[in-house]
């Protein structure tokens, strides 16, 4: 396979909502230059970069796939990141190694949350990008009308390279508005045309949108627009070049991945303003003890590539995607990753293009590949030359926020349950498992319903394992209200020696999570070399309260008096003596059962701020404050029970129409109302 020098190589992802024909587009450019023979659809499950068996059974992307073609002597490494939001993660991996992104829009559909989530991450990342309408051969799409959305919600950044000419119902071209030229459509080909002249008022407003944005590059260039002087095609290039590497202008290009219009207008738009792998002159990095060590994207300086992506196969192994930034990465030599404090053999290394998997000889600083079977890294690993230790930024994951617990169909497929979980975990950051000691449950954690339906389906297609899904139990806890005084005595004869044990006990609230022990034993009525034997009697028992059988928190116990047996007293019968006079006392002392109240931080746009406070009085949860953000957005923080949370992941994206995010922390127990405790004593018994 040819390889690239670092400055003739282009990383760049596609964005965008779901269904808005990312993969499609991926799939067009790569006929387009000649990669593949024939175009796949995404309805036919035959795409390069939706191969997944999961993929092609739902028909939408669930991972995010890298595929790389040449265009005009580039290499251009294609990053396909799915749309729907429970794979957030994947794009998070994708946007993490990519140079620049295009946010695909649907022509149908216009400015979508997801397009909008687009735009923040590439602003978090400080990437340059373009936007593509797609499907704008549909009779239906307003393209103007995208446009004034576009600018209304991003202002004058947003520059129309291309005007779409429509000739009835059908689109023929477009008009390249930069080079003041039109295309027609002669198959998959574009030609140079003239433009009608009935588009003249169209264009005009176009025009003078990207001359406003040439202008605002440089005070020169404002000045040659207040004169009212004509810019040159070399002036306009060069300044909207540096506007869209600085993300000040936002290139709109059109046409139709389905049916392959304006795929190479767009293709030369990515090589004439997308940055090169070498654009940054430097790149942030670490060494171990955190001193600085930035790198330049350069094959003169030592090894560092980041891991940002595994992929598990029961059979292959785990292959693992990674970005050189600096350095070559060749086969078959030995290379240090400091996260693990690992060496790691580096065997054979791959191109990529979807699935398929190329054998080249190195991979330059800037490119993207992967490599199999590493033992001791994972996804955000950094991996450097022996000598020259480094640590690239990692990747910052959305935390999963829906839980289920899962039980294998079958009895004695437990083992190789966790086994599949353990190996999808390390697929997936946004994915995790917990072992549930105190609810005896197998949890699982993900970004939504889709998303843990999903790793269910791979379980068993995968790893050979179904599963029943269960809601998770609620770790609920017990105390007591009032001081009491309690009595156990435990007697008993039967032949020989007999068992003699008998304490008084006072028990009373206190503010400790674990038991609080006290002797004030006068006279020696209870030797002190049974007072070990009832405090872990006490403690023993304080696992499975009277109530509901939750464990009991916040509990002081006093072992005031008693007797024993000089034969028949032992070790056991008084730590069974303190087990009766638990059980008497508890029931004595006013239990209550307490649950657990987590803090709730809601990121919202400024008109859901009613819904959300709304939502939450429903779960019987407190407001704390509301915190202005800029740009439209607030923090709304408050407590609410972990009972009421479990389907939040799924009404939070429903009510703000996948606008909101949230995160969840558990932080304290408080006593539950009375209808709650009557419900859970009740579902106990």
């Amino acid at each position: 396979m040819k390889l690239y020098d670092t400055s003739k190589i282009r990383n760049f992802c596609l964005l965008g909502h779901g269904n808005s024909g990312k993969t499609s587009l991926a799939e067009a450019m790569l006929y387009t230059a000649g990669s593949i023979e024939k175009l796949g659809r995404t309805r036919d499950g035959n795409t390069v970069t939706d191969f997944d068996p999961e993929e092609i059974k739902r028909k939408f992307s669930i991972s995010t796939a890298v595929a790389n073609c040449d265009w005009g002597g580039m290499k251009f490494n294609i990053i396909d990141t799915p749309g729907f939001f429970d794979f957030v993660g994947e794009v998070q991996e994708g946007i993490r190694v990519a140079d620049a992104a295009i946010i695909v829009l649907s022509g149908k559909s216009g400015l979508t949350v997801g397009a909008e989530k687009a735009w923040n991450y590439t602003e978090d990342r400080k990437i340059p990008k373009l936007i593509f309408i797609n499907k704008v051969d549909d009779e239906r799409v307003d393209y103007y009308k995208i446009i004034d959305q576009l600018r209304a919600k991003y202002g004058k950044r947003i520059a129309p390279f291309q005007v779409p000419i429509r000739e009835g119902e059908t689109i023929t071209g477009f008009v390249n508005v930069v080079e003041k030229e039109a295309r027609k459509f002669q198959g998959d080909r574009t030609v140079t045309a003239s433009i009608p002249e009935n588009m003249s008022e169209d264009i005009e407003p176009i025009r003078n949108m990207i001359n406003e944005a040439v202008a605002e590059s440089s005070e020169e260039l404002m000045d040659k627009f207040f004169a009212g002087e004509e810019f040159t095609l070399e002036e306009t290039y060069a300044a909207l070049r540096e506007g869209v590497a600085r993300g000040e202008i936002v290139p709109v290009l059109c046409g139709s991945a389905y049916n392959k219009l304006g795929i190479s207008s767009l293709m030369n738009a990515i090589l004439a303003y997308f940055p090169s792998a070498d654009s940054d002159e430097y790149i942030p990095a670490k060494k171990p003890d955190g001193t600085d060590a930035r790198r330049k994207v350069s094959v003169n300086d030592p090894l560092a590539a980041l891991v940002f992506k595994t992929v598990a196969d029961p059979y292959v192994g785990k292959l693992s995607y990674f970005k050189v930034y600096s350095g070559t990465m060749t086969p078959d030599t030995t290379v240090y990753n400091p996260i693990t404090d690992k060496n790691e053999r580096i065997g054979k290394i791959y191109a990529l293009a979807g699935k398929k998997q190329m054998e080249v000889e190195k991979l330059s600083a800037g490119d993207i590949g992967a490599v199999a079977k590493l033992v001791s890294t994972g996804t955000g690993d950094t991996l450097c030359s022996l000598n020259d230790h480094v640590i690239l930024d990692g990747i910052k994951f959305a935390k999963p926020n829906m839980a289920m617990a899962v039980v294998p169909k079958s009895k004695g497929d437990e083992e190789k349950m966790m086994q599949g979980l353990s190996r999808l975990m390390d697929e997936d950051k946004t994915f995790e498992v917990e072992n549930n000691i105190e609810t005896h449950q197998q949890v699982i954690r993900g970004l939504g319903d889709q998303h843990i339906d999903i790793i269910i389906s791979k379980l068993k297609n995968k790893f050979g394992v179904e599963v029943n899904l269960e809601a998770p139990k609620v770790p609920y806890r017990e105390a007591i209200r009032k001081k009491v005084k309690a009595e156990g005595k435990h007697k008993k004869q039967s032949g020989g020696h007999g068992q003699y044990g008998h304490v008084i006990i006072e028990f009373e609230p206190c503010e400790s999570d674990t038991l609080v022990f006290e002797e004030k034993v006068v006279g020696g009525s209870v030797p002190k070399n049974y007072f070990p034997a009832v405090e872990k009697g006490l403690q023993e028992c304080m696992q499975k309260g009277v109530l509901a059988g939750y464990p009991v928190v916040n509990l002081k116990a006093t072992l005031l008096d008693g007797s024993y047996h000089p034969v028949d007293s032992s070790e056991m019968a008084f730590k069974t003596a303190a087990g009766l006079a638990f059980k008497t006392g508890l029931e004595q002392a006013s239990p209550v059962l307490l649950e657990p109240i987590g803090h709730l931080s809601v990121t919202v746009p400024d008109s859901y701020t009613g819904d959300i406070i709304g939502d939450i009085n429903k779960r019987r949860g407190q407001m704390l404050g509301m915190t202005p953000q800029g740009e439209g957005i607030t923090l709304i923080e408050g407590e609410v029970p972990m009972a009421e949370m479990n389907s939040y992941a799924n009404d939070l994206r429903s009510i703000t129409q996948g606008r909101g995010e949230f995160e969840f922390e558990f932080v304290r127990y408080q006593e539950a109302p009375q209808n709650i405790i009557d419900k859970v004593v009740s579902e106990g018994k």
